[in-house]
């Protein structure tokens, strides 16, 4: 009996389920980012410290999240095709790719506009910069070697390769700034020289900033992530479109050349 996942790799079935839920993911994606926006922008205090430009956190934290969260997706999704050879997986993969390196570029372009004002310059070569920056050459480079090979199969092996190898970022980007402690391992590793503060949602301890600024921060963060399913799913049916037509398209190359009568000698 086929699995559940097996089941939804069907890309005839993902087509049929991805058109009910593309336009809710669109349309929430919408109302949370209004909300989002409006008590970011609105309704949440200024800082004594940073004045408005605190604000560029409601876009830049999201983004990050979402860089990440993007290239982990695409690890996944390329584990699966090449362990389970899942149709849907390297379409997913190749999907992901390109929206994880606009969400990237965007972390980064916000986060040297908040730095500026902050550290005095736009940039620095600290460890979490500079590990974002490798993770967005990364994203480049996925669609680069994909692009470059003519054969589907063979760069769809190859880039899954590549992403799963590159998935090594993610962890320091995250210990750049927190730093590493696993205590029934042993491990203890301290966080980095950086001027890029720790985190201050995603804690252990819970949240260490105020409900004023959190709860936008998070609407803002859902809204931003729906948008990234929303833009993924879009994406992936783009790409089933395009793959089916291909296919087509030869076969009928295929097939007019099988009819072509030889001219006689």
């Amino acid at each position: 009996m086929q699995s559940i996942t097996q089941r939804f790799a069907n890309p005839t079935r993902f087509m049929a389920l991805s058109s009910w839920f593309l336009p809710l993911f669109s349309g929430l994606a919408a109302l949370t980012l209004l909300v989002g926006m409006y008590l970011a922008f609105f309704v949440s205090p200024v800082d004594y410290q940073q004045g408005h430009t605190v604000k560029i956190m409601y876009v830049h934290v999201p983004s990050a999240w979402l860089a990440m969260m993007g290239y982990g997706l695409i690890a996944l999704s390329s584990f699966g095709y090449l362990v389970f050879r899942h149709p849907l997986a390297d379409v997913s993969a190749k999907s992901a790719a390109p929206i994880g390196a606009a969400f990237t570029f965007l972390a980064l372009v916000t986060g040297s506009l908040w730095g500026k004002p902050m550290w005095g310059t736009y940039w620095v070569w600290d460890a979490r910069l500079t590990s974002v920056l490798i993770l967005f050459f990364l994203y480049l480079g996925l669609i680069a070697l994909r692009t470059s090979i003519d054969d589907e199969a063979l760069a769809a092996k190859q880039t899954a390769v590549l992403a799963i190898v590159g998935v090594i970022i993610l962890p320091f980007i995250r210990i750049s700034v927190e730093g590493l402690s696993i205590p029934w391992l042993g491990i203890e590793l301290p966080s980095w020289n950086t001027l890029h503060q720790p985190s201050s949602v995603l804690r252990t301890d819970g949240p260490k900033i105020h409900s004023s600024i959190l709860i936008p921060l998070l609407v803002s963060a859902a809204g931003f992530t729906l948008l990234f399913f929303a833009m993924h799913l879009k994406a992936m049916r783009n790409e089933i479109l395009r793959r089916r037509l291909k296919a087509k398209t030869i076969s009928e190359v295929a097939r007019a050349q099988s009819l072509q009568v030889s001219p006689a000698e």
